[in-house]
């Protein structure tokens, strides 16, 4: 029988790919990266880049695509069967890894190269690779003793099956939540948007009544604009509280995997986990990275005590006697109001305007126009019938890169939203071949025979991942190993970052910001509302970023479970200080914290690197605001400086060849209202 994933083209035949495909192949192509490993190690004849380093990196391609597709579809279209062959198969490979940057008869074979002339004269990205390489291999264990090797290895094998489980359990417990409202009454305040959708998910699942969720489009409405406190605070509690009991309870999981983390670095001999994460980013070290954050922090710090004193007074005043604190259900819905009042600003107003099908199209004409390309839907096999597949396309023709696009949530599909990338090609020759990706979230899907139409931050949403993906489509890197988005992770959010502020430019927005009925631009009066609203409690927004950020560095820098002690605990007293609110004993939002224990490494010990990557994408934006922000010239030198370059250079040197200088954080501060 054929199995679909041992050969795997440009072209994958997602609707072939069974959960029975999985463990073969995987096997297989383990067993034939093996082999070609090996043959690296034996080779007895001159040591050259194309038997060695070239060699490297043909022998784990096709089981590194393999793998992203089959991670992929258990992210997207999951089943018992998929997980189950997914959780049997993700180990191994695991395993695989680890013995690679431990081989220690590859690891020589390298360095032997090093020394040869051709390494001394190698072309800057090959040569740059090949100190990466060497790196690599240092910061794997590869120069440690038999027995801490064996060590590491046990650890990342542990590391990988624990931060799955932790992935599975939030995914399980997202969805075993629902809420069925039966008295209409109780829905007072809820958009109309909103309750559309949860009667509709209702009928969907066979019950009567409203139906709400713990995902984005359902959960958010409610916390924002539900009159009903109750009903927002089971929802808060519901969403903050997940997979912290009975069998899917992350508690276990997080402890585990700080230690096993913390035992890693100690073996490969850093400080903490943090310096061996950031060794090789743009901060260097874990202490930058703590000083950034810390800093950010003090500059932000007043600004965030008027916004919520002015919060808690704005209730006051709006309440017939003084109100208590605000709880945490409270801050969103008392915000939005506050915003109403003071900008005349409902953000729901908005959503008319942002039509699906208009986003898209303007998000496609905002790169055509900057990068001078063509955006056209094409026919591929997908892994749901909603998954549509563009091509992207020179002014000849000719193809640089396609993608898949999956917006609307679904049970077997885990939340939020993210960029991956499926074929990363080398660019050599006249003619490289094309790169392949994706992008998906969980927006707003269409309601009462409407098309779907979005808040403003999901349409922020798809052009900061659309951002990713021209990372990775506009690579022109000879070596795979450093394309696209394989970059230090406190730079990689910078070109999905820069993308958002097209949504709040008046030329940008006319490029697809158009009434779904009538067609017509957003008016003056409202765009202007949206303008002024930009900065409202901008100082909690940065605080709560702050404070995830600094929640994961003191996790992964200080916690010392003997001395600190309840993890969850250590983890809520670090976050309450970032928090407008009281938050409750049984706060539990780290145990759903995806970013730092859903993946062996993940974000990490640089959940640090959205801000820092903000800085960049603000400053970096004044170009495009001083010069033209659809202007070509700028597209063209952002494309060659920074998204065409992946890690071939320093991305400080990355940084100064588009700006012509290092970053400033000033335009951070004044974009915010924080300066």
């Amino acid at each position: 029988m054929r199995n679909p994933l041992i050969q795997l083209g440009f072209e994958i035949p997602f609707d072939e790919i069974e959960a029975t495909h999985v463990e073969p192949a995987v096997d297989a192509l383990l067993a034939k990266s093996q082999a070609a490993v090996d043959a690296i190690v034996a080779n007895d004849k001159p040591r050259t880049y194309a038997n060695t380093l070239g060699a490297l990196e043909e022998a784990t391609e096709m089981l590194e695509r393999a793998m992203t597709v089959v991670g992929h579809l258990e992210s997207v279209a999951t089943n018992d069967e998929l997980r189950a062959a997914y959780n049997a198969a993700h180990p191994k490979v695991s395993a695989f890894w680890s013995e690679l940057a431990m081989n220690d008869g590859l690891y020589q074979a390298v360095r032997a190269f090093a020394e040869t002339d051709e390494a001394r004269a190698l072309p800057p990205t090959e040569k740059r690779f090949l100190d990466k390489t060497l790196d690599d291999f240092r910061r794997h264990g590869a120069e440690l003793s038999a027995q801490d090797k064996a060590k590491l290895q046990t650890i990342e094998v542990d590391l990988t099956k624990l931060t799955t489980e932790f992935s599975q359990n939030v995914l399980d417990e997202t969805n075993a939540f629902e809420l069925i409202v039966t008295d209409e009454s109780k829905l007072a305040g809820l958009p109309d948007s909103a309750k559309q959708a949860a009667a509709e998910n209702a009928s969907a699942k066979g019950v009567e009544g409203w139906r709400f969720t713990l995902h984005a489009p359902s959960m958010i409405p409610v916390l924002t604009y539900l009159d009903d406190p109750s009903i927002r605070e089971r929802v808060w509690r519901a969403y903050n509280t997940r997979a912290v009991s009975g069998e899917r309870d992350n508690r276990r999981i997080i402890a585990q995997v700080l230690e096993l983390r913390g035992a890693k670095a100690e073996l490969l001999g850093y400080g903490d986990f943090s310096d061996l994460v950031t060794e090789d980013r743009m901060a260097k070290v874990g202490a930058n990275a703590k000083a950034f954050i810390d800093d950010l922090r003090t500059r932000t710090q007043g600004a965030f005590d008027r916004e919520n004193q002015e919060l808690q007074d704005f209730r006051n005043d709006i309440e017939d006697e003084a109100a208590s604190a605000l709880e945490p259900w409270d801050a969103a819905y008392y915000s939005e109001k506050q915003r109403q009042a003071k900008y005349d600003f409902n953000e729901e107003e908005l959503r008319p305007y942002f039509p699906l099908h208009r986003v898209l199209e303007g998000l496609f004409a905002t790169a055509q126009a900057l990068y001078e390309i063509e955006i056209v839907e094409q026919d591929a096999a997908a892994w749901d019938s909603e998954v549509k597949s563009y091509a992207i396309r020179n002014p000849d023709g000719t193809m640089i890169a396609a993608f898949y696009v999956d917006l609307f949530p679904r049970e077997n599909k885990r939340g939020g939203a993210w960029m991956n990338s499926l074929v990363s090609a080398a660019y050599r020759g006249e003619h490289p071949p094309p790169h392949l990706g994706l992008f998906c979230a969980n927006v707003s899907p269409p309601v009462g025979g409407k098309p779907a139409l979005l808040t403003h931050r999901e349409v922020e949403t798809l052009f900061h991942e659309f951002g990713h993906l021209l990372h990775h489509c506009f690579s022109r890197v000879s070596v795979r190993s450093l394309a696209g988005t394989n970059v230090a992770w406190d730079f990689v959010e910078l070109p999905s970052q820069i993308m958002e502020n097209w949504c709040w430019e008046r030329s940008g927005l006319d490029l697809f910001a158009a009434h779904y009925e009538t067609n017509e631009r957003i008016p003056d009066e409202l765009y202007e509302k949206m303008a002024r609203a930009r900065t409202y409690r901008a100082a909690n927004a940065q605080m709560r970023q702050l404070g995830f950020a600094a929640a994961d560095l003191a996790l992964h820098q200080d916690y010392d479970s003997a001395r600190d002690g309840d993890v969850m605990a250590y983890g809520r007293e670090i976050l309450q200080r970032h928090s407008s609110t009281k938050l409750p004993d049984d706060y539990a939002m780290l145990a759903g914290f995806g970013h730092l224990f859903a993946h062996p490494v993940g974000y990490a010990a640089g959940y640090y690197s959205y801000k820092w990557a903000e800085v960049l994408d603000a400053d970096a934006f004044t170009r495009f605001k001083k010069e033209g922000i659809t202007n070509p010239e700028v597209g063209r030198a952002f494309r060659e400086a920074i998204l065409s370059k992946g890690n071939s250079e320093e991305a400080e040197k990355l940084y100064r060849d588009f700006m012509g200088r290092s970053p400033e954080l000033d335009p951070l501060l004044e974009r915010a209202g924080l300066v």
